[in-house]
C-alpha cells in the first residue's frame, strides 16, 4: 500500500480520508492553511503543511502549492476528496506528470465528464437516457437557439456546460426571457468556471435527485453500490439523503446500476463516482457525473458494509477491486443529514466558535464531523460542519432514529440548522416518501 499520502482538503472530508489511511497503514500528510491550523485531522496527521492564507484560491486551489507539500515530505499520492480540486483535470494531469499519484480517475475523463456537454454526448453512446435537451453548447445565434427551445418544449434551463454544485443555472418559462437568461447564465457561467458555454434543456417540474454510487477499478472490473435519494434540497444543494430511495423496485434499480457499470467501462472510467439523475414519471434522466467521492457517500457505506474510501486507495494503489456485483447486498435503511452552520430560517452563515459540542449515539447512530469544543469555524469555506447519519432495517426505524439522534445532538456557539432538520423528519410528505427537488423550497415558501 501507499506509504504516504497529502490529504488535499480539509474538514470532515479529510478527517474521514485520515481514518481509511490508518485503517490501511497509510502515513498522511494534511495541508492547511493558515487559518485551518487546528483543524482535528491537522492535529491527527502524522505530518502537517501550511500551503497559504485562508482564501481557497491561494491555499487549497493552489496547485502548486498542493504539488510541493507533496515533494517536501516525500508523499507518493494525493487524495482530493470533494470540492476545490477534486474535479480540476488540470490539477489530476500536473500530480501525475509530477510523479505522484492521482486518488481518482484519470485526468482525461474529469475533463470528458467536467465538461456537461460531452458528459451527456459520452452517457447517450453508452445508452444511459438522458433529459431532452440541445446535445450542444449554444451558440450566438438567437433564432437557432429560439428554435431549440420551441422543439423541447418550455419550460427550458439554461446551463453551464462547466458548472457543478447548484450554480450556473437559470429556468425559462417563455420565449421572451430566454435571451436574457443565455446571457446572465454565460457571464455567471465564465466569472465561476472560467467557461462560459452553456447548453439547454427539458426543465422538469416535479423530479426526484436519484444518484447511483459505482467503483471501478484498472483491472476492467466495475460495480455499483445502488442508489441514493437526494431530493430534498434547497437551491440545488443537497439537505437530507437516503439510502435505498423509497419505492424504487430492485429490478429498476438493477437495470440501471449495470447501465451506470456499462458506460463506466465504456469510457475506462477508474476509482469512486456517482451518475445523477433526474426521476420523474417512472423515467430516469442522466443529468452529470461526479467523478469523487460524494459528500452523502456514508448512506450507501451504512447499507452496503462497504468502505468507499478505502476502496478509492485501493483502486489508487492498483489493486482489483475487493467485491463482486453479486456481493453488494443493501440491507435496512439510511438517512443523512446535513449540519450547516448556518442560521435555520435566513440560510446566512454562521461562523464563530463552538462553545460546546456533544454528539448523539445509540444503535445504528454515526456523525461525521471535525468539531470539537473549542474549535472556531472559520468563515471562508462551505458552511457544512457535521453529518448526521443513522442506519435501521427499515425506513420508518431510520427516521425514529434520526429524530432521536438530531434531539441528543447539542451545537453551541454558532447557529445550525439542526432545528430544520428537526421539523424535516416529521414532515407528512418526506415521511410518506417521494417528495420532488422543489418541495424544500415550496415548504420554506410557504413559511416565509
Amino acid at each position: 500500500m501507499f506509504d504516504k499520502i497529502v490529504i488535499a482538503n480539509r474538514g470532515e472530508i479529510a478527517l474521514r480520508i485520515l481514518r481509511a489511511c490508518r485503517e490501511l497503514g497509510v502515513k498522511t500528510v494534511a495541508v492547511h492553511s493558515t487559518v485551518d491550523r487546528d483543524l482535528k485531522h491537522v492535529r491527527l496527521a502524522d505530518e502537517s503543511v501550511c500551503i497559504g492564507p485562508p482564501q481557497p484560491a491561494l491555499s487549497y486551489l493552489n496547485i502548486p502549492a498542493v504539488i510541493s507539500a507533496a515533494e517536501v515530505t516525500d508523499a507518493v499520492a494525493i487524495h482530493p476528496g470533494y470540492g476545490f480540486l477534486s474535479e480540476n483535470a488540470d490539477f489530476a494531469e500536473r500530480v501525475e506528470q509530477s510523479g505522484f499519484v492521482f486518488i481518482g480517475p484519470k485526468s482525461e475523463t474529469i475533463r470528458l465528464m467536467g465538461d456537461k456537454v460531452s458528459a451527456i454526448t459520452a452517457m447517450k453512446a453508452a445508452g444511459i437516457p438522458c433529459v431532452p435537451g440541445s446535445g450542444k453548447s449554444l451558440s450566438d445565434e438567437m433564432t437557432d437557439n429560439i428554435r431549440l427551445a420551441r422543439e423541447i418544449g418550455y419550460p427550458i434551463i439554461i446551463k453551464a456546460a462547466g458548472g457543478g454544485g447548484g450554480r450556473g443555472m437559470r429556468v425559462v418559462h417563455a420565449e421572451a426571457a430566454l435571451k436574457n437568461a443565455i446571457q446572465v447564465t454565460k457571464s455567471e457561467a465564465l466569472a465561476a468556471f472560467q467557461n462560459d458555454s452553456v447548453y439547454m434543456e427539458k426543465f422538469l417540474e416535479h423530479p426526484r435527485h436519484i444518484e447511483f454510487q459505482i467503483l471501478a477499478d484498472n483491472h476492467g472490473n466495475c460495480v455499483h453500490l445502488g442508489e441514493r435519494d437526494c431530493s430534498m434540497q434547497r437551491r440545488h444543494q443537497k439537505v437530507i439523503e437516503e439510502s435505498p430511495a423509497p419505492g424504487l423496485d430492485q429490478r429498476t434499480r438493477e437495470r440501471l446500476g449495470q447501465r451506470c457499470v456499462e458506460a463506466c467501462l465504456a469510457i475506462g472510467y477508474r476509482g469512486a463516482g456517482t451518475f445523477e439523475f433526474l426521476y420523474e414519471n417512472g423515467e430516469f434522466y442522466f443529468i452529470e457525473m461526479n467523478t469523487r467521492v460524494q459528500v452523502e457517500h456514508p448512506v450507501t457505506e451504512m447499507v452496503t458494509g462497504i468502505d468507499i474510501v478505502k476502496e478509492q486507495l485501493l483502486i489508487a494503489f492498483g489493486e482489483k477491486l475487493s467485491i463482486k456485483q453479486d456481493d453488494v447486498i443493501m440491507r435496512g435503511h439510511a438517512v443523512e443529514c446535513r449540519v450547516n452552520a448556518e442560521d435555520p430560517k435566513t440560510f446566512r452563515p454562521s461562523p464563530g466558535k463552538v462553545r460546546t459540542f456533544h454528539v448523539p449515539g445509540g444503535p445504528g447512530v454515526r456523525i461525521d464531523s471535525h468539531l470539537y469544543d473549542g474549535y472556531v469555524v472559520p468563515p471562508y469555506y462551505d458552511s457544512l460542519v457535521a453529518k448526521l447519519i443513522t442506519h435501521a432495517p427499515d425506513r420508518t426505524t431510520a427516521l425514529a432514529r434520526m429524530s432521536h439522534a438530531l434531539t441528543e445532538m447539542v451545537v453551541e456557539g454558532i447557529e445550525t440548522n439542526i432545528s430544520l432538520h428537526r421539523e424535516l423528519v416529521h414532515d407528512a410528505a418526506f415521511m410518506a416518501g417521494g417528495t420532488d427537488i422543489h418541495y424544500l423550497e415550496r415548504r420554506l415558501a410557504l413559511e416565509a
